[in-house]
């Protein structure tokens, strides 16, 4: 591994050292000088349940980058148990008294991994269990006074008010979830946690505002979505629910998948994505996932870390590969990894049919049929990424509209008319004005359908002409056809013209003649065979 893969640098042992000397000699009588604090980066991993991974993604994390020569700080802040020291190969947690925080002693432990380093666990003397703490000062004050390149906090599955401001200050934000409905169900649920634990946070010292969420809260059922608390904000207040629209845009937690087993699986990472945007209104950046791995269970039977006892297994890979990602983000200007917020009025708006498939407005034809597919996929009977989100009814509801969307912006017409209706500033004035009074009405288009299917049966032979009117039937011009098929409108005319000196090989023609008659909806081997048959008896004859 190179040391600069995606690290942000800082100074090292001997930049420091030089300008610990030029400071003494400048300052002349003080004394002792504590080291300046390097830039530090804080990554946070929680959310789900336990049992996911998350332990696994911190130590080995950390090792990452302790082996790209940076000085890292594992914090161990599950307020429900401590785990991460038995995986570097200490016996006992190294634990502190709780008023020794306030204490110059209070220092991380060396682990066996060079650079590594473990913060001790303030743990309380009657439970004997770890302080569980009201504020994040109580990981921070300590932390304040190492000097180190990362620190990574394990929080665990807690939703914790200090749990979730250490998450939510963090500069990267990691929920680690698996395949499985309990898991799904708590990830969900602690982005719904961290949402309005960022409103309280925001409106702490503005009683009015924040008065205006508590009485969102009072009329919603209990775990409500945050696009439904936005929307029900802003019948009481709109500026707060704009700026409740505005952090829920910004908050852009990353999403790891951990215990995959099957293909399956690697799609739910992805598809929970997609469905967080849908009906949560947070985005959720997919980071990859970790495979289930036996050599996971063997590591930390030997109180080795995976990335040293076992690099080479899959989930090692996994975890190098999600941590390279890490730094990328890392290395990127915020304004680059955040979206730019936007208002309650923009969030509440419907979706349109591009959305429902999550294509843009000049995707191809290839493009639908394939967004089309991964949303059926989602949306079917028994999905897991719809674990607690959809009801039964509701997926049916979104199979409806997926298969409208799909039906309208595969029919040439139905796609402009919807286009039409639906953006009608990007139709320039002129051009909607001429389609308004050249354009056939719906009422021609249906008798000229009616027509066309009495003329076809399954004898027909196709024509130039024929194909010609097929075409007109549905409304649709040569250049719809060119976009959609990518094939030259020269050769189109030339079909149509039945034009022998225009018209490609007939290797070529073939294909051309299968593609237009898709798009019109007619038998493509009937008017493939019909129209060579026609081209080759005239060619007979012409000799």
């Amino acid at each position: 591994m190179s040391e600069n893969e995606g690290a942000t640098p800082t100074p090292g042992p001997a930049d420091g050292s030089e300008a610990e000397a030029n400071r003494s000699a400048v300052g002349g009588a003080r004394s002792v000088q504590r080291p300046i604090a390097r830039q530090r980066h804080v990554v946070a991993v929680g959310g789900g349940r336990s049992g996911v991974g998350k332990t696994l993604l911190s130590v080995n994390l950390a090792v990452y980058l302790a082996q790209l020569g940076r000085a890292v700080v594992l914090c161990d802040a599950d307020p429900y148990g401590s785990s991460l020291h038995t995986m570097l190969g200490l016996h006992q947690p190294p634990l502190a008294l709780p008023e020794s925080i306030s204490e110059d002693g209070f220092a991380p432990v060396p682990t066996s991994v060079p650079g590594l380093s473990l913060l001790p666990i303030t743990y309380d003397r009657w439970t004997v269990t770890p302080r569980r703490p009201s504020r994040k000062s109580h990981w921070t004050t300590p932390l304040s006074r190492v000097n180190a390149d990362y620190v990574v906090f394990n929080l665990g599955n807690s939703t914790a008010p200090a749990s979730l401001d250490v998450f939510i200050e963090a500069d990267i934000k990691l929920c680690v979830t698996a395949p499985e409905p309990p898991a799904i169900e708590a990830t969900y649920r602690f982005c719904r946690a961290l949402f309005a634990r960022c409103l309280r946070r925001m409106f702490a010292r503005e009683s009015f505002k924040l008065r205006a969420v508590e009485r969102a809260l009072e009329r919603l059922p209990p775990l409500p979505t945050p696009r439904a608390l936005v929307a029900e904000i802003a019948l009481f207040d709109e500026p707060v629910a704009n700026a409740a629209a505005g952090v829920l845009r910004t908050l852009r937690p990353g999403l790891i998948v951990g215990k995959t087993r099957l293909r399956r699986d690697l799609e739910l990472g992805p598809a929970m994505s997609v469905l967080a945007e849908r009906f949560l209104g947070l985005s959720l950046d997919y980071l990859g996932y970790i495979e289930q791995d036996d050599a996971v269970w063997l590591t930390a039977r030997r109180c080795r870390p995976l990335l040293i006892d076992a690099p080479t297994s899959k989930s090692a890979r996994n975890i190098e590969r999600v941590s390279r990602r890490l730094l990328a983000l890392l290395a990127q200007p915020e304004r680059v990894r955040h979206e730019v917020a936007i208002d309650s009025a923009e969030l509440q708006a419907p979706m349109t049919l591009y959305n429902v498939l999550g294509v843009q407005r000049t995707a191809s034809e290839d493009e639908i049929r394939r967004a089309y597919k991964m949303q059926r996929e989602i949306f079917r009977e028994g999905s897991l990424p719809l674990t607690s989100l959809v009801d039964e009814e509701g997926v049916r509801d979104e199979q409806a509209h997926i298969a409208e969307a799909y039906d309208t912006l595969l029919d040439p017409v139905r796609k402009r008319t919807y286009d039409q209706s639906t953006f009608p500033e990007s139709v320039p004035a002129e051009s909607a004005e001429k389609l308004a009074v050249d354009g056939p009405t719906e009422d021609e288009l249906a008798q000229r359908q009616a027509a066309l299917a009495r003329t076809i049966t399954p004898e027909t032979q196709f024509t130039g002409a024929l194909i010609q009117q097929a075409r007109e039937a549905r409304g649709i011009d040569i250049a719809d056809i060119a976009q959609i098929t990518k094939i030259s409108p020269l050769y189109l005319r030339a079909i149509e013209e039945e034009d022998a000196d225009s018209l490609p090989a007939t290797v070529y023609l073939r294909g051309f003649l299968q593609q237009v008659a898709k798009t019109l909806k007619l038998d493509a081997g009937q008017v493939t065979k019909t129209y060579l048959r026609r081209l080759r008896a005239a060619e007979q004859d012409e000799r």
